[in-house]
């Protein structure tokens, strides 16, 4: 069994084709996507490619904003102004998580779609957890092999108790500052698209931390045409 693992689409439809395509590439067996797939200022409905290629998802903490019918974000708005009634109901039945004899996954941590799982918001920036702090965030789950998304950053931690959490990074958004509770920034220092493939091979697990070269040119102009020349930078730079 080889699996592929994405997250963090944010609507960008070129990244996805890239990844899908090297998927094909590598006879990859099962694909799961992380959420936060159709959010951003890109093209959201790459979720055809999702339904076409039989991906199995969760929901993001930026699925779960699109529910609502009105947004004073106007990045939000635009993405609920294309949502038809089949992307709402996509949306609306994303599970939490996934669990798999193997594998847990879920967005960011098991109990909260915003709180990363990997990394301490701090006024001196992103730090990485201390091991026991992630262990009580992964007590109670079963499955040594645990995925996250959400910081958009590709990391593997190796826990004391033989537990793998891996983030495989993100399809479509290689970086993206905010100021709460701090200012800080999550940058990958790469314009590629990112994703992580993992096979089990004479009993231990083999894990790819891909990156994925792609034409960045029309996601960059539909940013700089929404008005998001942060994305734009992100997008051209893999940097805020």
């Amino acid at each position: 069994m080889k699996i592929a693992v994405l997250s963090d689409i944010h609507g960008n439809k070129d990244a996805l084709k890239a990844v899908l395509e090297d998927i094909k590439y590598r006879s990859i067996d099962k694909i799961y996507n992380l959420g936060d797939t159709l959010y951003g200022p890109l093209f959201p409905l790459e979720y055809e490619m999702i339904k076409s290629t039989n991906i199995k998802s969760v929901s993001g903490n930026c699925d779960r904003i699109l529910l609502a019918s009105l947004s004073e974000n106007p990045t939000v708005q635009y993405v609920i102004d294309m949502l038809s009634e089949e992307h709402k109901s996509w949306l609306i039945n994303l599970p939490f998580s996934i669990q798999t004899d193997d594998f847990y996954l879920c967005h960011a941590s098991p109990e909260n779609d915003e709180l990363y799982m990997l990394n301490d918001i701090t006024p001196n920036g992103v730090t990485l957890k201390q091991t026991q702090e992630i262990m009580k965030l992964v007590k109670d789950i079963p499955q040594n092999i645990i995925f996250c998304g959400h910081s958009h950053f590709p990391t593997i931690v190796y826990l004391p108790n033989n537990k793998i959490i891996i983030n495989p990074g993100s399809v479509g958004l290689p970086a993206y500052e905010e100021v709460e509770p701090f200012y800080y920034k999550m940058e990958s220092g790469t314009p590629f698209a990112n994703y992580t493939v993992v096979e089990k091979r004479n009993g231990e697990w083999m894990i790819e931390q891909l990156s994925i070269p792609y034409d960045t040119k029309v996601a960059i102009k539909q940013s700089e045409i929404q008005n998001r020349s942060d994305w734009a930078r992100a997008l051209k730079y893999g940097r805020v």
